[in-house]
């Protein structure tokens, strides 16, 4: 008996896993990248996480966002409902299409740099 409660319980798990995966797996919107840095810089994403999305420490550690590996479902989370100081931007603060444009911008940045790139770094 106890073999079929934990085939059940893992079956469960994959049908549940296998429900969750198109939300990661699902295309961001299309933005528009120049709208979205207008908007990164207005509404004042810049002053933690950097004007080019660098990341920064001004008002605790903010994470980078250049070229972020989050999936638009998990960013647009962050950004609505925030873990940690960042403060929440709901829909009537910050329109799903403006949120979308950020992300763009966001993808569109060049990212970090490899260390190689950096001369004094290399010695």
């Amino acid at each position: 008996m106890n073999r079929l409660v934990s085939y059940g319980a893992a079956a469960m798990t994959v049908v549940l896993l296998g429900a969750a995966s198109p939300v990661w797996s699902e295309a961001a919107p299309k933005g528009d990248s120049a709208n979205g840095r207008k908007v990164y810089l207005a509404d004042g994403c810049w002053q933690c996480h950097g004007r080019v999305g660098q990341g920064g420490l001004m008002t605790g550690a903010a994470p980078v966002l250049a070229q972020t590996k989050l999936p638009f479902a998990a960013f647009a989370r962050q950004v609505r409902t925030p873990v940690n100081d960042m403060p929440p931007y709901p829909a009537a603060l910050l329109p799903d299409k403006d949120l979308a444009d950020i992300f763009a911008f966001l993808q569109a940045l060049p990212g970090r740099r490899p260390v190689k790139d950096f001369p004094m770094l290399n010695d």
